[in-house]
């Protein structure tokens, strides 16, 4: 699937750490499928920060609600089990990260729904009334990378082929070797490989690390780890 993230500038490197807390669906990095929301965002993220803003580009593996051990979690539309997990999301005051989830898809609480969420909140409007209103809502589209290892799922449309390829035969044998060498399993093993600096040096097309071979790779993670 073809998604778009909405920004100041183009994305050419993810840092979950640098994610807003207190969005619908928890911390993370989130794209629609929806080319013009993200070109809303763009231009309203471009005139917060005096930029034209831009829209990049992603190829988003949907396989990842089936199959690679994923935790995910999918909302159909607007419903009462939707409101629950935005608002518990957005309360700022609970414990973060709110959940365990991977990949949260669904609607957004745009402007006008998140005042209404803070009336609901309030007891200013009930929730029966707000999820009435809600079915007259237009469509809507996000998806919500959580974890580091859930970004495995999201290519770069401009990355090259010889990257893609790079990461992918040093990927497998090194986290086979974090797993035995750690005693780890292999969702913390992926997790943490995914997660770190040594990761994103080698998605870095300018470092040539994807030219390295996976111990190489591998003595630089347990280096960056220790």
């Amino acid at each position: 699937m073809r998604v778009y993230h909405g920004s100041y500038t183009q994305i050419k490197e993810i840092d979950l750490s640098k994610c807003e807390i207190g969005k619908d669906f928890g911390q993370g990095f989130y794209v629609t499928k929806i080319k013009e929301q993200a070109q809303f965002w763009a231009e309203r993220k471009g005139l917060d920060n005096d930029t034209q803003g831009f829209v990049t580009e992603f190829e988003f593996n949907e396989n990842a609600f089936q199959h690679f051990k994923l935790k995910t979690l999918q909302f159909a539309g607007y419903d009462e089990n939707w409101l629950d997990f935005v608002t518990m999301n957005r309360n700022t005051a609970l414990p973060q990260p709110t959940h365990d989830y991977d990949i949260v898809e669904g609607p957004v609480a745009d402007d006008k729904i998140a005042t209404q969420i803070k009336k609901y909140l309030k007891g200013g409007v009930s929730k029966q009334q707000f999820l009435e209103e809600l079915k007259f809502v237009k469509e809507t589209h996000q998806i919500c990378f959580c974890t580091g290892r859930s970004l495995q799922m999201l290519d770069c449309t401009d990355k090259t082929k010889e990257i893609e390829y790079g990461i992918s035969e040093i990927g497998e044998p090194l986290i086979e070797q974090f797993i035995l060498d750690f005693n780890i399993d292999e969702e913390t093993a992926t997790d943490k490989f995914f997660s770190s600096d040594t990761f994103a040096k080698l998605a870095d097309e300018s470092t040539k690390f994807y030219k390295k071979t996976w111990q190489e790779i591998y003595e630089l993670l347990k280096q960056e780890l220790q």
